[in-house]
């Protein structure tokens, strides 16, 4: 288990609000891992935990009402988004099955995870969820928030982020012709 570490437990909010909140949390846990300021194997497998409940979250429950609710959010912009949903997990992969955490190879697939994360927030917060904003009403948000952090929580409760589940979700990912093969 994970204790000590941050997880966010959310049960209710603007989803967007909520959504942006994980992210700024995303990027606490990569810099934990990068510093090494704290034991890395705790927080790299919180950060699994929490960003494969996120991302599996935002698929099943955000994403098809905002294509639905916001003219704004192109479908081309939500199909981006579940490819980079697919390529972090595809590092979070990688990331999971090194031995330790003081290597370099380590280093490298922080750096790489750190790197695909950063550009996917910039662009769902940019194409996705700032029209979000203005053109889903705050009663949706609300209710989409409340049943994303239902979801997420109990992805989390689930280990989620446990190895074979990551080497499933992006065996997945491979079917849904969501990441080219190398």
């Amino acid at each position: 288990m994970t204790s000590g570490i941050d997880l966010g437990r959310p049960t209710s909010g603007d989803v967007i609000d909520l959504i942006s909140d994980d992210h700024r949390r995303f990027e606490q846990l990569l810099a934990q891992m990068r510093l090494g300021t704290v034991d890395r194997d705790a927080v790299r497998r919180a950060f699994a935990d929490v960003l494969v409940a996120h991302g599996e979250a935002e698929e099943e429950v955000v994403y098809p009402v905002l294509r639905r609710s916001a003219p704004d959010v192109d479908a081309l912009d939500v199909q981006h988004g579940l490819e980079e949903h697919a390529e972090g997990n595809d590092a979070l992969l990688a990331l999971l099955e090194l031995d330790g955490t003081e290597s370099r190879d380590f280093a490298v697939a922080v750096e790489e995870l750190s790197n695909l994360v950063a550009h996917h927030i910039a662009e769902e917060e940019l194409s996705i969820l700032e029209p979000a904003r203005t053109e889903v009403s705050t009663r949706v948000r609300w209710d989409l928030g409340e049943k994303w952090a239902r979801r997420r929580n109990e992805l989390i409760d689930q280990r989620c982020g446990a190895l074979e589940n990551v080497r499933r979700v992006v065996a997945d990912a491979h079917e849904r012709g969501l990441l080219q093969d190398a």
